[in-house]
């Protein structure tokens, strides 16, 4: 499974949400589990809570996306730069032929948006 967290998903696991906190011990645990942290929602969720970013970056069970060419690209064109890139990491890749799930405890961010979401709210 493929995890997308969005900046909401990240702030909330910092703050000890049970359910983000069981996504990260199973991406770690688990074989064939997968969290990624786009690099623009990272910097959003460290805005919102400082410290954050070092603290997910340090987690061995999640990967940092860079925010490459192709991604900027996209990026540019939205209004919020972490959304978009975690919008665009949930799309089908080479490695990821089915996309991703993006996990996030503000669901109707994602309303009308082509992505499929996990709710991290209890």
């Amino acid at each position: 499974m493929h995890i997308i967290l969005d900046a909401t998903a990240m702030t909330a696991a910092g703050q000890g949400n049970v359910l983000a906190s069981r996504l990260i011990h199973r991406a770690h645990a688990q074989s064939g589990w997968f969290l990624y942290a786009p690099t623009c929602a990272l910097v959003e969720a460290d805005r919102d809570r400082p410290g954050t970013a070092e603290h997910l970056a340090a987690l061995p069970g999640i990967t940092v996306l860079d925010l490459d060419l192709p991604a900027a690209l996209v990026v540019a064109r939205q209004k919020s730069w972490s959304a978009a890139h975690s919008g665009y990491a949930a799309q089908p890749t080479p490695d990821r032929p089915d996309g991703a799930v993006i996990a996030t405890t503000a669901p109707g961010t994602w309303q009308g948006e082509p992505v499929r979401i996990l709710d991290l709210n209890p």
